[in-house]
C-alpha cells in the first residue's frame, strides 16, 4: 500500500454491507469518476463468547479491510468506511471493547419497543428524533443491554458505530458521525443526542460524542509502512444508505430513490423533516443525509429473503432463478414481507409457504415460484410507499430511481415500473461507494458539493430506463391491502412443515 499528498490521487471507500463488503478503488479523471474494485468479502459473523448472541465477527471484517488496503499498488490520498446502521460496539476507558457486537436480527430485541414506550410515550420519541419505529433500532438494542446485560454498559465509557469504531482502528480518533446516529433513534431532530431518550432506554450516561458531519477529516491513518501516514481518514456518510443516496444522481425534489440491496430503503430527499401524526402512523423515518439533508424513507424487506431462499436450497446462479421467475405465472401469491415473521426465521421457505397457506393462496411449490412472490410482493411494497410519499408531500412523484446491487434485477425493475406506474431508472449499481468516495473528494476539495457530486455521477455511469407497462390487477392490490393488516400468528408458523 502506498500513499501521497496529491489531491488528486485515488480514495478508497469501504462499503460494509450485512451481507458482503468491499473495497472500492476511485478517483477522477478526465471529468469522470473511475471505479475499480480492489476485494470483497462476505461480511463475516460469529457468536459471543458464551454463543448467546448472535454477532458480527469485528476482528475479521478489521482484518479484510486491511489486507484490502494492503493489495492496493495505486497511490492512496483518503480513505473512509460506510456500513449498515444501527449496531454498535461498546468501548472501555482504555478503548478495550466490552461485550460482544451483536447484530441486530438477534432476537435479543424482542419486547424491548413496548419497554422503552412504557417510560416514554411514542408520540414523543417520534417528535424527538423523526426516526421510524423498528425494534432492532439502536434504541432497543441498549434497552435491551441495559435490561439483560448491565454490566455491559456500566464498564462502557464509549459507544461508536460500526464505522466509527473502524475508522478508530484506523486513525485513533474517536468520533461519532452524524448520518449513521440518526439510525440510532437517540439523536433527536436538531442532531443532538438527546438524554431523556438515553434514560428511557436505561443507559445513565451519555457515552457517544457530538455529532460530527459526513466529510470530516478525522486524521491521518496510523502508520504500517513507509509514507502511509499521508493518508487520511475521513467520515464519509457513514451509513451506507446516506452514502446510497448521496451517489443517486437525482435531478429533482420529484424523484424518489429505492436503494436496493438486502435492505430496499424507499423515499425521498428534503430539506425538511416530515414529523406530524400522519407520518408517524405512517411508520416514516427521517435519517440524517449529507449536507443535513434529510432521507424521508421507510425500511422495506429487500433481498434478504431471496438470499435466505437461495442459501436454503443451496442455490448460487441467482440470475438463472430471476429469469425463472421471469417465465412463471404471474400475481398468483403475495405476502407481506414487512410482517417481523420474515425477519429471520429458522426457515425463509416454510415461512412464506406457511404465510401463503394461511392466507388461502397458493403455495409456493419451488424456488423459481417463491422468487416470483418475493419480487411481487417488494413491488406492491414499492406502490405503497410510493402513495404514501405522495400524501406526505402532497404532490405526485414523477420517477423512481433504484440504485444498488439489486438494480441489476431487470424483473424487479419492470414490476417497480408496472405496480407504481412511474418511469424507473436503474442504476447505479456501485451508488454506496460512490457517495463514500465523492464525500471523500469533497472534503479533499476536489468536488465543490453534493449537487457536482450527482452531476459527475450521471456523466459517469450509465443507467437502464423502464417504462410502466401493465397494470397490476385491481383484485391483487386489494389482497395486499388486506395482508398489511394480517399477522402471522406463532402458532400457525410452527404447524408448518418445509
Amino acid at each position: 500500500m502506498q500513499a501521497t499528498t496529491d489531491q488528486n490521487g485515488y480514495h478508497v471507500a469501504v462499503d460494509l454491507g450485512a451481507g458482503s463488503g468491499r473495497l472500492i478503488l476511485g478517483r477522477v479523471r478526465a471529468g469522470k469518476i473511475e471505479i475499480q474494485e480492489l476485494s470483497r468479502f462476505s461480511t463475516p459473523e460469529s457468536t459471543d463468547g458464551q454463543g448467546k448472541y448472535q454477532s458480527w465477527d469485528i476482528d475479521a471484517i478489521e482484518m479484510h479491510i486491511r489486507e484490502g488496503l494492503q493489495q492496493c499498488t495505486q497511490p492512496i490520498v483518503s480513505v473512509g468506511v460506510d456500513s449498515w446502521g444501527v449496531d454498535y460496539v461498546l468501548l472501555d476507558l482504555k478503548n478495550q471493547r466490552v461485550g460482544a457486537v451483536v447484530c441486530y436480527r438477534d432476537a435479543r430485541t424482542e419486547g424491548m419497543m413496548e419497554w422503552v414506550q412504557s417510560r416514554m410515550a411514542k408520540t414523543e420519541i417520534y417528535q424527538r428524533t423523526g426516526i421510524q419505529f423498528q425494534r432492532f433500532n439502536t434504541l432497543y438494542q441498549v434497552a435491551a443491554c441495559a435490561t439483560q446485560e448491565k454490566a455491559w454498559l456500566d464498564q462502557a465509557c464509549h459507544l461508536a458505530m460500526i464505522p466509527d469504531y473502524l475508522h478508530f482502528r484506523l486513525c485513533g480518533v474517536l468520533a461519532n458521525e452524524y448520518t449513521n446516529a440518526t439510525t440510532t433513534q437517540m439523536l433527536n431532530i436538531s442532531g443532538q443526542w438527546d438524554t431523556a431518550l438515553l434514560k428511557a432506554a436505561g443507559m445513565e450516561t451519555n457515552l457517544m460524542e457530538s455529532p460530527v458531519p459526513s466529510g470530516t477529516i478525522l486524521g491521518a491513518m496510523k502508520a504500517e509502512g513507509p509514507g502511509v501516514t499521508a493518508i487520511q481518514v475521513i467520515a464519509p456518510a457513514t451509513h451506507d444508505t446516506a452514502s446510497a443516496v448521496a451517489g443517486a444522481p437525482l435531478e429533482s425534489i420529484d424523484e424518489a430513490y429505492i436503494s436496493s440491496g438486502t435492505w430496499s430503503l424507499m423515499g425521498i430527499e428534503s430539506r425538511k423533516p416530515f414529523v406530524s401524526q400522519e407520518a408517524m402512523r405512517m411508520n416514516f423515518t427521517n435519517e440524517g443525509g449529507v449536507e443535513r439533508r434529510f432521507r424521508v424513507l421507510k425500511n422495506i424487506m429487500g433481498m434478504w429473503p431471496l438470499q435466505r431462499i437461495c442459501k436454503e436450497a443451496e442455490i448460487s446462479a441467482i440470475e438463472t432463478l430471476v429469469a425463472g421467475a421471469q417465465q412463471a405465472p404471474a400475481w398468483r401469491s403475495v405476502v407481506n414481507l414487512d410482517d417481523e415473521v420474515f425477519l429471520n426465521p429458522a426457515s425463509m421457505t416454510a415461512t412464506i409457504r406457511g404465510y401463503c397457506q394461511s392466507t388461502s393462496q397458493p403455495v409456493p411449490k419451488d424456488a423459481v415460484e417463491l422468487a416470483r412472490c418475493i419480487f411481487e410482493s417488494l413491488a406492491l411494497s414499492y406502490r405503497n410507499v410510493k402513495e404514501q410519499l405522495e400524501t406526505l408531500r402532497e404532490g405526485p412523484l414523477s420517477r423512481i430511481r433504484i440504485i444498488g446491487g439489486g438494480c441489476r434485477n431487470e424483473l424487479l425493475n419492470q414490476l417497480c415500473a408496472d405496480a407504481c406506474q412511474l418511469p424507473v431508472s436503474a442504476g447505479p449499481i456501485e451508488a454506496s461507494a460512490l457517495g463514500n468516495l465523492c464525500v471523500q473528494m469533497i472534503a479533499m476539495g476536489e468536488i465543490a458539493n453534493l449537487d457536482e457530486a450527482r452531476a459527475l455521477i450521471q456523466r459517469s455511469f450509465p443507467v437502464q430506463e423502464y417504462q410502466p407497462q401493465s397494470a397490476v390487477p385491481a383484485a391483487v392490490w386489494a389482497r395486499f391491502q388486506q395482508l398489511l393488516q394480517y399477522k402471522y400468528q406463532a402458532m400457525e408458523r410452527e404447524s408448518v412443515t418445509q
